[in-house]
């Protein structure tokens, strides 16, 4: 028998963000994420989403021991702006138990439905800065730790009870090259001259942070008519800004800036966390805060999360300068392999750049749906 037990507790809402690292254990593929950062994320207090969201969080629980765990969300700001009555799943989870998957699922469903939605999206977080898409190719490569891992048979569950695809995100893994490639300087150094731009030079994070809010009303911008995709609000991007700027190397971050000083176009990349992630096993302490600053410090893999250029700019090759300044410091800093962020496979645009350098595709995510 499967019991199904929302989640109203400190303790029940601990266990549903512990659960995975028990399914997952001695996995060598998963990236688990930071539990204090789940943590927040999930807490209608601290997470500005909820200004315009609601959540339930389930477990599913079978002779007492927890066997899967589901969120569902409306996200009503999404269904205004896309003129739809959609719920959400996400942080889904659950063993190789087609009684354990489908419970999990009837449940959100039946919330969705006693809400007034007609359609279910998934797996999709609060906003497009959560994890999102279910793994489906990709299964023996170690992802980043901006996306979900996930067992091969999390789809096969899906499709069984009745979702199909609704879209999907792929991402590349790039060899970095020992010299930038001439096409790429050559257009850098043209679209600068002729729109009066220039890369932002800094040395320190915290002068990235004046042009940090920009950043994000160019994000907004470039985002729009992406999937599912909401602006973010001003208090999303302080929320934002003050998550992830602190461990921002400058040196892998490149801003594009106009005659006024707006961002225009900009790129940011990380040193990878994801070794670190999997020995830190979810936890700062003791000794999961170590692993991750010898990852910052030392380290020949960056993840490449967020690019974006402004509607005006776009289509006139700005992604020139924020590539040829991030490969730059790649390569000046024993930089080898680059993971691109993901994205959808029908956005030909993001994939424009990665001809010019050594690639494969790795991994593809998908984002199912279903009407209620």
């Amino acid at each position: 028998m499967i019991d199904i037990i929302e989640v109203k507790t400190k303790k029940q809402l601990s266990d549903f963000i512990k659960f995975p690292d028990e399914l997952y254990r001695g996995n060598q593929y998963r990236v688990p994420q930071l539990h204090t950062f789940e943590k927040t994320i999930l807490n209608t207090d601290k997470n500005p989403a909820f200004e315009f969201c609601r959540a339930k969080y389930w477990l599913a629980y079978q002779d007492k021991r927890i066997v899967g765990r589901i969120a569902g969300i409306i996200n009503q700001k999404a269904n205004e702006v896309w003129n739809e009555k959609n719920a959400r799943f996400g942080w889904i989870d659950f063993i190789d138990d087609n009684n354990v998957s489908s419970a999990l699922i009837k449940t959100v469903e039946d919330w969705g439905r006693s809400n007034g939605m007609t359609k279910i999206q998934g797996p999709m977080g609060f906003s497009d800065m959560d994890l999102e898409g279910m793994l489906v190719e990709g299964f023996d490569e170690i992802g980043t730790q901006a996306v979900i891992y996930n067992y091969p048979y999390y789809p096969k569950h899906l499709e069984e009870n009745g979702y199909t695809k609704d879209a999907d995100w792929v991402q590349f893994e790039i060899k970095v090259p020992d010299r930038v490639p001439d096409r790429i300087k050559r257009i850098s150094e043209i679209v600068q001259k002729k729109y009066h731009l220039r890369p932002l030079k800094v040395k320190k994070s915290k002068d990235l942070i004046p042009y940090a809010s920009k950043m994000f009303d160019t994000l907004n911008e470039s985002f729009s008519d992406l999937y599912g995709f909401v602006a973010l609000t001003q208090k999303q991007k302080d929320f934002y800004i003050k998550q992830y700027f602190s461990m921002v190397n400058p040196k892998f971050v490149s801003f594009v800036l106009d005659s006024n000083e707006d961002v225009v176009g900009f790129g940011i990349s990380f040193t990878s966390l994801s070794a670190a992630m999997i020995k830190a096993k979810g936890k700062l302490f003791p000794t999961g805060f170590i692993h991750i600053l010898k990852a910052m410090r030392k380290n020949d893999k960056v993840d490449m999360l967020l690019q974006g250029v402004k509607a005006e700019y776009q289509n006139k090759g700005i992604p020139a300068i924020f590539f040829a300044e991030m490969m730059q410091a790649y390569i000046d800093n024993g930089i080898k392999t680059a993971v691109s962020s993901h994205a959808l496979e029908n956005n030909q645009r993001a994939f424009l750049m990665f001809d010019d350098f050594e690639s494969r595709q790795h991994l593809r995510r998908r984002s199912y749906a279903k009407q209620l």
